[in-house]
């Protein structure tokens, strides 16, 4: 019981404040937002032990909140022995500095609590090396805030000499040592990403489609993947569980192999630095012959949700990437609640219902006319059975009165080896 109450004691107890203004635009808080902040609080290990959402024509520039309305912060922070404050909207860094002298306890803004829970949950060296990066930067400009209260040491009777006080040498060198550290990070990150882009031209040159999976935090991806090929990835009911991107070899069809990835799930408000830099996580979207959107249709806010996914995937440049919007979680909701249009799919993840449909939506999209025939080589021509497995899905081969092969080939692969291909026809132009 003791050890209990230890492990429960190391828990960190937090209040949660939101300010909704107008003038916050995209960044103002709600009712919504809180609750989204909570589920985050949740997956980097705390429990929240009170909220509070504020309306204000506009943000305090030194409290951001107000004066009174931080006194009843400190009276809930006091009355549930909270050990950190964490707001929903960005703070300034001086902001951040008065309200923990203010509250006596760790304040923390909504983009310092998601590179946290970055920061525990990154595994790979790719994914470590993008959380370090947006760390730096989310640090570089709140480094004046954190020395500010040494700035006036090295000046003396309001004179310009001697104002180069030690608070600012410090400074200096801190911003000089992390923007080295930003530089080599750079640098590694362009290393993963050339690496990568290897792969990818081993792959394209294979032909094998890329589809990449996206969708809002905790829509249901990684279960989806798992759903499809069984590759084991943790699927929890936690914010932000996959930040590396897991890529698989998947069956859709009997003519169809393709590469699928996972991706780290997209969220409102996704501070500005971790957008730059997942860029190399999220740049498999580039390269993506098809993208499968996974919209949680159990919540109540799947719409917004859903085009917040949209308007990322046209900052990352991918909205010409075709896309099938695949509704999961059917077994929580209501079928029939979403609109039934064209390349949408209903699923459900968890118990593979729908999946079928799914993979057959998928070897639609990307059916290029890849086709299982048989080819009969004359021995004269066996240099060519060298190139088949290496253009081609080669499934088996007999030595008959001639070479006879069954192998899945592309339509370039077709029309260099027609002439000898069983039954053949040519294909037929749509006009016709």
């Amino acid at each position: 019981m003791e050890l209990k109450e230890q492990v429960e004691k190391k828990r960190d107890y937090a209040v949660l404040v939101g300010l909704r203004s107008p003038v916050l635009r995209e960044d103002s808080a709600d009712e919504e937002s809180l609750q989204e902040l909570a589920a985050l609080v949740d997956t980097a290990g705390g429990e929240v032990v009170g909220m509070l959402l504020q309306n204000r024509e506009k943000p305090d520039p030194h409290s951001f909140i107000g004066e009174g309305k931080v006194e009843e912060v400190c009276r809930m922070v006091q009355a549930e022995e909270a050990t950190m404050v964490i707001f929903d909207n960005d703070l300034s860094p001086s902001q951040i500095r008065v309200l923990t002298e203010l509250t006596g306890v760790q304040v923390l803004d909504r983009s310092g609590l998601i590179l946290d829970i970055f920061a525990q949950r990154a595994k790979t060296r790719e994914g470590c090396l993008q959380v370090e990066l947006a760390q730096y930067q989310y640090l570089l400009p709140r480094l004046i805030g954190m020395w500010s209260h040494l700035e006036r040491q090295g000046g003396t009777g309001g004179s310009p000499i001697g104002t180069k006080g030690p608070g600012e040498t410090q400074l200096e060198t801190d911003r000089r040592h992390i923007r080295r550290k930003i530089d080599k990070l750079k640098e590694e990150l362009e290393e993963v990403r050339r690496v990568r882009g290897t792969q990818r031209q081993r792959r394209m040159k294979n032909e094998i489609p890329v589809v990449a999976i996206v969708g809002y935090t905790n829509a249901g991806k990684s279960t989806l993947l798992n759903g499809l090929t069984g590759a084991g990835i943790p699927a929890n009911n936690r914010l932000f569980d996959t930040l590396d991107t897991t890529t698989r070899l998947l069956t859709v069809s009997d003519t169809l192999d393709v590469v699928i990835s996972d991706t780290v799930g997209f969220i409102r408000k996704l501070p500005h630095q971790l957008v730059e830099a997942f860029k190399a996580t999220l740049e498999e979207l580039e390269y993506a012959d098809l993208l499968l959107h996974v919209i949680d249709a159990s919540h109540p806010q799947w719409e917004q949700q859903a085009q917040i996914v949209e308007n990322l995937i046209r900052e990352l440049q991918a909205d010409h990437i075709p896309c099938i919007r695949v509704y999961n979680k059917s077994d929580l909701a209501f079928v029939g609640q979403w609109p039934k249009q064209e390349d949408t799919v209903a699923i459900s993840a968890k118990t593979g219902e729908g999946l079928p449909a799914l993979l057959e939506a998928i070897n639609r999209k990307l059916d290029k006319g890849t086709r299982r025939v048989t080819i009969h080589l004359p021995y004269d021509k066996a240099g060519l059975l060298d190139s088949l497995y290496r253009e081609a899905k080669v499934e088996s081969v007999e030595y008959d009165a001639t070479i006879d092969v069954v192998a899945i080939c592309t339509p370039r692969v077709l029309g260099q080896l027609k002439g000898y291909v069983e039954n053949w026809q040519e294909p037929k132009e749509e006009w016709e």
